[in-house]
């Protein structure tokens, strides 16, 4: 890609970017000092980050604060939320910021042209001029401000970031990742919260909050990314002529500077909150931390991930399994972060009792002695690495671009020294050199320098302790007693007004004419036609085989599904177990520890996974898979099928010890899961309730799951017996061959050889007895039955201070259309954003609805319960008076269009085509409800008005959260307990 470079730049250096197809440049701007790089290459998926280096030296939250703050209106973009109305109305692929311990990001990224520029223009001026100088009230509604609406009322705290930092605060995982930063780092930013600690947050004030921003937002401290298939002489002339030239160089004093190395290890004791009915013994957390020379040698970092990985991570993981074999924790676990300066390396114990700790540092010692002394095993060395490779080649990042995460990935270097900008885009020639290291002595001298011989170590022991919660916010209370107790009734007058002023700014839209400063596209410039799927039948000799015919760069993806037909309800919790389960057992041929190698070695990945296929038009009817799913090369195709069928036919439950250790990981795992994300977990026990596809997700991966779980773990000696012939029997009810079938996505080079892989494995299944037919004989599979709904109506307290509120139920699904997809992007950033997030403070919300006849609404990060029902509540009385201008309608129809259109990876492209193929789904119902969408009216979403009344008369409610909010509501639910 050719293309001139303005002369208000200056080129530092170019190379070529092998590894991911690309021509890398880094400029510098010559009057404003920005740097710039340049990632030129033909995706069409373009990305644009703008990075400010943030070393804040408190933790009150400000450079979090700056990253809301400054995207509520700017010089350009007056309305108080152009980030919301992108959201609504353009084609992004990612429109987001983040806050990291030493840098705040703004990326963006869209295949649009048009948009893309949008985008840019919107962010650019938002960073650099926005309105939080003319506004106090912005600060104070992201940030945090005193609330108090009349006299004899308490004064509280309240604001975004605030309820968003006590929901962080509430995970004790979060909590000890805090405490292990502050015991490496006491005399760097490190050392400090730039997220913000909710004590320490009331004490910013606006003044110092507006400095943070005059001092870091500055094109001399910035750094910018353009990626992709563009005109980047346009983009440079625009960057310059519109921003960069209206600003001087000047000297910003950001760098991160490096903590002085410790002489001796450090310990720390901290405690953290638990529920009143939690347990004491065995929740202590105790870890061990190492900081690992600098993130700039990017050699070192992947040897270390290598190290973390065959050291913790892996099945059998030897230090790990020091570490459970002596009782230490039941979830043992390490942790290597490279996106900091001075990198470190992490040993983590859960539920572990607190006199453990000096017998933790022993083991880990001899252990690591032993290693060095002795050698790692060389072919789980080369595995991991095969594995890192794989990914890094197949870059494969889910949902989001990966010009996006390279963005991220090149600060690991960029940030801290440039003369090493493209280091992590670069990792081929990493590889390769680290394959020949095996053997020679290499990782094992890394452990003895960094790992035992290393004094810039830390050890944090954090042990539950009950009330803390009730503690903290009983402080705060008294504290906020106190402050209104000293002031005058002026005084309180005054922050009366405040708070009306406040709730006045909130709840006064923006004028018409600031909202049309905004750039959008028109309806005409979105695709008319619906992404279609691809299902070419392959099948052949009875080997039933969908392939989707997508480019996939030379990686071969095959998911092995078997029907679960006839499953009962009962038996959903140990699907859930059986997929956590296998591949991590010995099978007849291997110890799980030689599997995990032979599949890392020789793989991208052999995972088991379950699969819910949902029909199209009735929510009753479902239909659900257990499976296996494969990435591998072409060459390994063979192999890849062949230990499949070990996993699925030859697994081994007969070892209790390990079969213990993984019910023991795999609580521990979820009892983070499920609270980290409580607004889909509630949401989905919520569903769970009137909904069959809600009882399957619930008890396959939620709440149902993880009672069953903690009771098998409290009596697992009297369990184990009946566990194991319960995974038996249900591989052996479904491992039928009528029950196969299988999902390629690739080319039909390959279609042969997979054909003759799933031969083999179909000789070795029984065929089943009675299988009946499919229910639509076009379709296969048959649908799930006998699953009870009973609206339970729960709250789940926990130790945490905020809630996660979540309500629906069923509506007609033959009134559905596809104004339902455009009311999600209502409810989500119009209706509960404004009321939720901008007015009650909670950091999340949202609405998800399907043509089949089912709602969910709920909130994340949420200060409030019972207000937040009462929004719930007028959801059907807002839409029966909905109205919006075409310009309004059009952002919410271009913001739906942008979900539809996302881009996918090949692999995912392959898997929403199987879904399509089992479901039911068809390319013609897809079109129809793309067509009702880009025709929406607002006549269309108020005639969803009377649906969303019947759906919430059900009154179907789950929350989770704090107990005292949970205690206070009592008399909601039906039932309350501790989710611990």
């Amino acid at each position: 890609m050719r293309f001139q470079i303005p002369d208000t730049y200056r080129l530092i250096r170019k190379e070529t970017l092998s590894d991911i197809g690309s021509e890398g440049y880094i400029l510098e701007h010559i009057k404003s000092g920005a740097r710039i790089m340049l990632i030129a290459n033909s995706d069409d998926n373009k990305v644009f980050n703008i990075v400010f280096r943030t070393t804040p030296k408190d933790s009150c939250g400000e450079a979090h604060i700056i990253e809301h703050t400054v995207l509520c209106g700017s010089r350009k973009y007056p309305s108080k939320d152009p980030f919301v109305e992108l959201v609504k109305g353009s084609m992004n692929t990612f429109l987001n910021a983040m806050t990291y311990p030493d840098k705040t990001m703004f990326p963006v990224a869209s295949t649009n042209d048009t948009d893309f520029k949008n985008l840019m223009d919107v962010y650019l001026d938002a960073v650099f001029y926005p309105n939080i100088y003319k506004n106090e009230n912005i600060f104070r509604q992201e940030g945090w401000s005193f609330q108090i609406e009349k006299p004899e009322d308490p004064i509280v705290y309240n604001g975004v970031v605030y309820n968003e930092m006590k929901g962080a605060y509430s995970s004790s995982d979060d909590v000890c990742d805090r405490l292990v930063m502050n015991s490496l780092f006491p005399d760097t930013t490190y050392g400090v919260d730039s997220g913000g600690m909710p004590e320490h947050i009331p004490e910013l004030t606006y003044e110092q909050f507006l400095n943070f921003h005059r001092t870091y937002y500055h094109p001399s401290n910035s750094y910018i990314y353009l990626y992709g298939d563009m005109d980047f002489e346009e983009r440079l002339k625009y960057l310059d002529e519109a921003y960069l030239s209206h600003f001087e160089r000047i000297s910003v004093s950001s760098e991160v500077m490096l903590q002085k190395p410790f002489s001796a290890p450090v310990h720390l004791s901290e405690v953290y909150p638990v529920g009143a009915e939690e347990p004491l013994e065995r929740h202590t957390y105790l870890t061990r931390n190492t900081v690992i020379g600098q993130s700039t040698d990017s050699m070192l970092c992947v040897s270390m991930d290598v190290l973390e990985d065959v050291l913790l991570e892996a099945p059998g993981a030897p230090l790990k399994m020091a570490l459970l074999d002596a009782g230490i924790g039941t979830d043992v676990y390490g942790s290597f972060d490279s996106s900091i300066r001075q990198p470190v390396f992490s040993v983590t114990a859960k539920n572990a009792d607190e006199a453990d700790s000096i017998r933790l540092e022993e083991i880990i010692a001899s252990t690591l002695a032993a290693i060095s002394e002795k050698g790692l095993n060389p072919k789980e060395i080369e595995a991991s690495i095969n594995s890192m490779e794989f990914r890094y080649r197949e870059a494969d990042y889910g949902g989001f671009p990966k010009g996006l995460i390279y963005s991220i990935n090149v600060f690991d270097s960029w940030l801290y020294d440039e003369e090493k900008p493209f280091e992590y885009l670069r990792q081929r020639a990493v590889f390769k050199a680290l394959r020949e290291r095996i053997g020679t002595g290499y990782f094992e001298e890394l452990i003895r320098k960094y790992l035992m011989d290393n004094p810039h170590t830390s050890y944090v022991s954090m042990k539950p302790e009950r009330g803390l919660t009730q503690k903290v916010e009983e402080a705060t209370e008294k504290k906020l007693a106190e402050l209104k107790a000293s002031l005058s009734g002026d005084q309180i007058e005054d922050l009366i007004r405040g708070t009306k002023e406040l709730r006045r700014f909130q709840e006064t839209p923006s004028t018409q004419e600031e909202l049309e400063k905004i750039p959008i596209l028109k309806r005409s410039d979105l695709g008319r036609s619906a992404r279609p799927f691809s299902n070419i039948d392959e099948s052949e000799d009875g080997i039933r085989l969908i392939r989707h015919d997508y480019q996939t760069n030379g990686i071969v993806y095959v998911t092995v599904l078997f029907d679960l037909a006839g499953i009962a309800q009962e038996d959903l919790p140990y699907l859930g177990i059986l997929r956590n389960v296998l591949g991590e057992v010995d099978t007849e041929h291997y110890s799980y520890r030689e599997l995990a190698t032979e599949i890392g070695r020789r793989t991208g990945g052999v995972t088991p996974g379950v699969s819910l296929f949902t029909d199209p038009v009735d929510a009753d009817l479902i239909k659900g898979a257990f499976g296996m799913q494969i990435a591998t090369l072409p060459d390994e195709i063979d192999f890849a099928l062949e230990i499949t069928g070990e996993i699925l036919l030859a697994s081994k439950f007969s070892d209790r010890k390990r079969m213990r250790e993984i019910i023991q990981k795999l609580r521990s795992r979820l009892s983070v899961q499920l609270t980290s994300s409580g607004h889909a977990t509630a949401a989905q026990r919520c569903l769970s309730y009137f909904s069959p596809a809600g009882v399957f997700n619930d008890g396959i991966g939620g709440i149902s799951l993880y009672h069953v779980v903690c009771d098998l773990e409290e009596h697992f000696d009297e369990r184990y017996e009946e566990l194991c012939r319960t995974l038996e029997r249900l591989l052996g009810s479904i491992l039928k061959n009528d029950r196969l079938l299988t999902s390629y996505t690739g080319s039909s080079t390959y279609t042969d050889q997979i054909l003759a892989g799933l031969r083999k494995l179909s000789g070795q299944l029984e065929d089943e007895k009675s299988t009946g037919e499919p229910d639509d004989q076009n379709r296969p599979f048959r649908y799930l039955a006998g699953f009870e709904t009973v609206k339970k109506n729960e709250g789940f307290r926990t130790p945490g201070k905020i809630q996660y509120v979540a309500e629906g139920g069923r509506f007609p699904a033959d009134k559905a259309t596809g104004a339902l997809s455009v009311l999600k992007v209502i409810m989500n950033y119009d209706y509960l954003w404004q009321n939720l997030r901008v007015v009650g403070g909670a950091y999340g919300c949202g609405g998800s609805f399907t043509r089949s006849g089912t709602a969910v609404f709920y909130s994340y990060r949420d200060p409030h319960l019972r207000n937040t029902l009462r929004i719930y509540e007028g959801i059907p009385g807002y839409l029966e008076t909905f109205d919006a201008t075409e310009r309004d309608m059009t952002k919410f129809v271009i913001g739906t269009i942008s979900d539809f259109d996302t881009p996918l990876t090949p692999r995912i492209a392959g898997t929403r085509s199987m879904n399509a193929f089992i479901s039911g789904l068809t390319y013609e119902q897809v079109q129809q409800e793309r067509n009702e969408v880009l025709a929406a009216q607002p006549s269309d979403i108020r005639a969803l008005a009377p649906l969303m009344r019947e759906a919430l008369l059900g009154g179907a409610l789950c929350v989770i959260g704090s107990e005292s909010k949970i205690d206070e509501s009592r008399e909601l639910f039906k039932s309350t307990e501790t989710l611990s």
